[in-house]
């Protein structure tokens, strides 16, 4: 799954690449991966549900994939970071009030931690930004790296 995130970061950041363009270009994907199955963004109202009864009770891992190309070097650095998260157990009328809300449907896994869903979760294993979506320790890392390599 990792390099999955990888694959889509990467993809991200050089999908913008144009002629003239100077500097650091940065792309990011998160996923969400309950024992086999990544859990993409839901296309609808009831893929959403599935997916939060499937996540109720149960621990789950988010998966950051980062990509940082520098138009100078030409040189695409990748990376990932993982955080495991547990939901308590969820009623069918939570899930039901969490969808009228509309905020599961633009984020993989059908939940934003940093929105109403956070009070699903009772337990979060690592960093809370790379759950969001953005793991800022890594992505500076990598950004310091490429000022380095300048």
């Amino acid at each position: 799954p990792a390099a999955l995130a990888i694959r889509h970061a990467r993809h991200k950041a050089l999908s913008v690449l144009r002629p003239g363009l100077s500097g650091l270009v940065i792309g990011v994907d998160t996923i969400v991966v309950l024992g086999r199955s990544v859990l993409g963004k839901p296309a609808e109202r009831d893929e959403a549900r599935r997916m939060l009864l499937r996540l109720s009770g149960r621990s789950h891992r988010v998966i950051s994939g980062l990509a940082v190309h520098d138009t100078g070097t030409g040189r695409t650095r990748t990376a990932s970071e993982e955080s495991r998260v547990t939901f308590r157990p969820l009623t069918r009328d939570e899930i039901e009030r969490y969808l009228d809300t509309g905020e599961p449907f633009d984020k993989a896994g059908a939940y934003g931690i940093q929105g109403r869903a956070g009070a699903f979760v009772s337990r979060l294993e690592g960093g809370y930004p790379n759950v969001v979506g953005l793991p800022l320790s890594r992505l500076m890392a990598m950004l310091f790296a490429c000022r380095d390599e300048r």
